[in-house]
């Protein structure tokens, strides 16, 4: 049995002064020379390992050019194996066992060569019956090793092929099927392929993220939100069950101790304020969007109109969607002073709404460990002054935690700013 690489290593290696050796050499063994480089994204996972992006530029013998690279050092050594691939390497520093791949040969993600093909795409879209000729293809996101999503477009449609891994992508076929047969407003699935590719057709209406950010409260009504999840049929509870964010907040507290040491106390601290505030529920039972947050609804003129990433549907609880919500929503209120007056409003008004159909105690709690699972986002995305968003969101942690027995709003206030900041993933900004 292999012993199990420190906490917190993969982090000093792949982001750290070794970096530099260690992306050289994987491009030199690829017939490149690296110029320069610049971390985009870190996602340090303590059971599985840490995950690292990196916007380059790589000298090759046909000339120079920006290139992404994707590094991966897993939690165990003997899970790295080494068959080889031009574009991607095994490369060490004597100790550990580092995966070194140019994008798009991301190993976690085999059909990812493919939705980068044109022709490749028009093939699997032809199987499917769309009329392909002519298709272009546009990459909307990639988050290491996890997903990515191709926009696809041809003279008769618009359609988006989303990159997962191979083992799951039937099971989110039937999962949009579903949802879309129970009259959801979820993207329809045309089909999957084995190497992991899922095609969904669009949905019409904005982000409700920017819909809130333009009009506060009056981007929704908090009862549409709350009949969207009542509208999940009630098969959703047959499907496998996926712990909530806020259960995991001893899990978060670890990964944003690893990334900034000198507030871990603190952070687990909170965890552990969260874990006592929802000691002894049970598991519960009702059909749960899982991940429900601004980003993942459409809407229309007030009107409800798509709902996305329907991956995490499954039993739970219902106050753990309007957690999600609510957690996010307090985040993007840090983020954007401009809109944060606007993002404020809609979570007290949405809140005290929710407060008559859950506990609103509970609710302050799940909120709370929300909060502390998007703790983890600034790093991981590499944003500017990561560190003062990463205590930010501390503090907001902590201000859900202080109205959870008064079951009031916490002052969103003096958490934001208007600094600039760089997502390259895009989607959902957790290490999970």
């Amino acid at each position: 049995m292999s012993a199990q690489i420190e906490p917190g290593a993969g982090l000093r290696l792949l982001t750290g002064d070794d970096a530099d050796a260690l992306l050289g050499a994987a491009v030199t063994a690829m017939g490149g020379h690296l110029i320069e480089w610049t971390l985009s994204q870190v996602d340090h996972r303590l059971a599985s390992g840490t995950t690292a992006a990196y916007a380059a530029r790589v000298s090759w013998p046909d000339g120079d050019r920006p290139e992404t690279l994707g590094a991966h050092l897993p939690a165990r050594p003997r899970s790295i194996s080494d068959e080889p691939r031009a574009d991607m390497v095994t490369v060490s520093d004597g100790e550990n066992r580092v995966r070194i791949w140019r994008f798009p040969a991301d190993p976690a993600l085999p059909g990812l060569v493919a939705a980068c093909d044109p022709g490749a795409v028009a093939d699997l879209l032809s199987s499917f019956g769309v009329d392909a000729s002519g298709v272009t293809l546009r990459i909307l996101s990639y988050r290491a090793r996890r997903r990515a999503v191709v926009e696809a477009t041809t003279p008769g449609a618009r359609l988006f092929v989303k990159v997962m891994r191979p083992r799951t992508v039937e099971s989110i076929h039937r999962r949009h099927v579903l949802l879309h047969d129970a009259g959801l407003p979820v993207p329809r699935s045309l089909g999957w392929s084995d190497d992991g590719l899922l095609v969904l057709t669009p949905l019409q209406g904005i982000g409700l993220r920017e819909a809130v950010n333009r009009s506060g409260a009056a981007a929704c009504s908090p009862g549409r939100l709350w009949d969207l999840l009542e509208r999940l049929p009630d098969a959703v509870t047959d499907l496998p069950r996926r712990a909530p964010w806020a259960a995991n907040a001893r899990h978060y507290a670890e990964v944003v101790g690893a990334s900034l040491p000198a507030h871990r106390g603190r952070a687990h601290e909170l965890a552990t304020a969260v874990e006592a505030a929802l000691a002894g529920r049970d598991t519960g039972d009702d059909p749960v969007h899982g991940d429900f947050y601004e980003a993942q609804v459409l809407v229309h003129a007030g009107r409800i109109t798509g709902l996305l990433d329907v991956d995490t549907v499954g039993p739970g609880h219902r106050v753990d969607d309007l957690g999600c919500l609510l957690g996010h929503l307090s985040v993007l209120a840090t983020i954007d002073a401009t809109a944060g007056g606007r993002v404020a409003d809609a979570v007290r008004q949405w809140s005290a709404w929710f407060d008559r159909l859950v506990d609103p105690r509970e609710l302050r709690a799940v909120t709370a460990g929300v909060a502390m699972s998007l703790a983890t986002g600034p790093f991981r995305t590499q944003d500017d002054d990561w560190q003062r968003a990463t205590q930010r969101r501390l503090d907001l942690v902590g201000r859900w935690l202080d109205v959870t027995e008064s079951a009031g709003v916490p002052d969103l206030r003096n958490l934001s700013s208007n600094a600039p900041r760089h997502i390259m993933s895009g989607g959902d900004h957790r290490a999970v």
